[in-house]
């Protein structure tokens, strides 16, 4: 890991909260110059630690009322990137990870309905060679949507 120091942390700790939050607050909050706030960031930015930005968008006011996780156990582990492919020819699957445990594959899909669903599971999914098996976990409610904190390295001024 790149060596960051706590304003690196600090700075990180709070655009992960609000990306949008201007360089002149996140100076004033840390006690240095919008210059430094700017350089910092880029610094993050050139070295991987910061690897996109963007917005946060409600999926269910654009119609996609139902979030799914499913569990996908797959004929043989190493099928993994030829389905990961094909996964990501549908655009309703937003996540992808390949996992321990009893499934080869856990995705994260957004439907407008139930009968959107089961049409992505019927139709799609369970259509790509080499799923043997799905198990659908319907989520009823976000309930927290996090980053990370970021720990300060005790003793240390920056």
């Amino acid at each position: 890991m790149e060596k960051i120091d706590n304003l690196d942390r600090r700075i990180l700790n709070i655009i992960m909260r609000n990306a949008r939050k201007p360089s002149k607050d996140i100076a004033e909050v840390c006690g240095v110059s919008r210059a430094a706030i700017h350089q910092r960031i880029a610094r993050l930015v050139d070295i991987g630690i910061i690897t996109g930005s963007g917005y946060n968008v409600d999926q269910k006011r654009l119609g996609f009322n139902t979030c799914t996780y499913i569990g996908v156990k797959l004929e043989k582990g190493s099928l993994y990137r030829e389905v990961l492919q094909q996964l990501e020819e549908i655009p309703e699957v937003v996540e992808c990870h390949f996992t321990t445990g009893p499934y080869s594959m856990l995705i994260k899909v957004y439907a407008s309905d139930t009968s959107h669903l089961m049409e992505l599971l019927n139709d799609k999914i369970q259509q790509i060679k080499g799923v043997t098996e799905t198990e659908t976990l319907i989520s009823l409610e976000q309930s927290l949507n996090r980053q990370i904190t970021i720990p300060l390295v005790p003793g240390k001024k920056k």
